[in-house]
């Protein structure tokens, strides 16, 4: 069967590697949500004080359900933040909340490889649901040229999550450095910023290696048909 095929064993390690990279995710988060940040800034207020800091005064920040769910929407020019990130004056709020700033100035700067996420996003959204279905066809009735259309549509999925990591390292170091410039002046919060910001980061590449190893997947079943 083909979930259930030899090359499955390639994503055990990676598996392992996307559990502990979201428990870091939640144990930092956790950790340092219980910190209260020396500037007494909320998450809100921190995103606005590094927005207008850039000249950047057009952005919405506003309050979204859930936890962890921060994002910016660069089409309604808003950026959503999740309800304790927020309203809480925590070192993990400020993390999150710069990180988002951080994406907001990439978006002002016209940033290269967010504009290629960005335009490689709606092919890969459609090829990471195509790929699978199409590839398993194909393998299951030996149509080659189904599995063939499968590997490219996962391949474009593969390009989505390759370019979206210097979107995100990017976005934690320009965080980083808005944090230290005069937001954040002790040392320890500081390295709390980055134990969060690097637990988040840490999250794409384990993303990334898992969409690199199921189309390494693909392409050892489809040489099977050869």
């Amino acid at each position: 069967m083909f979930f259930f095929d030899p090359t499955f064993l390639l994503i055990i390690p990676v598996l392992i590697l996307s559990f502990y990279a979201q428990n870091k995710v939640k144990s930092n988060y956790n950790k340092f949500n219980k910190i209260k940040n020396s500037a007494g800034l909320s998450g809100s207020e921190v995103a606005k004080k590094i927005l207008n800091r850039n000249g950047v005064n057009n952005i919405k920040i506003q309050k979204t359900e859930g936890t962890l769910t921060d994002h910016f929407n660069p089409r309604e020019k808003v950026v959503n933040l999740s309800e304790e990130v927020y309203s809480k004056p925590s070192v993990s709020s400020i993390s999150i909340a710069a990180h988002e700033a951080g994406h907001v100035l990439q978006h002002q700067a016209d940033y290269v490889p967010l504009k290629i996420r960005n335009s490689i996003l709606p092919v890969a959204s459609f090829g990471s649901k195509a790929a699978f279905p199409l590839f398993l066809v194909g393998f299951l009735f030996q149509t080659n040229f189904l599995m063939d259309i499968g590997i490219i549509f996962f391949a474009g999925a593969l390009l989505f999550h390759l370019a979206t990591l210097p979107v995100e390292f990017n976005a934690s170091n320009q965080a980083y450095a808005e944090l230290s410039n005069g937001i954040i002046v002790d040392k320890d919060e500081l390295q709390g910023t980055k134990k969060v910001l690097n637990a988040a980061a840490l999250t794409y590449v384990a993303s990334t290696l898992m969409a690199l190893v199921q189309l390494l997947r693909l392409l050892i079943l489809r040489g099977y048909r050869d």
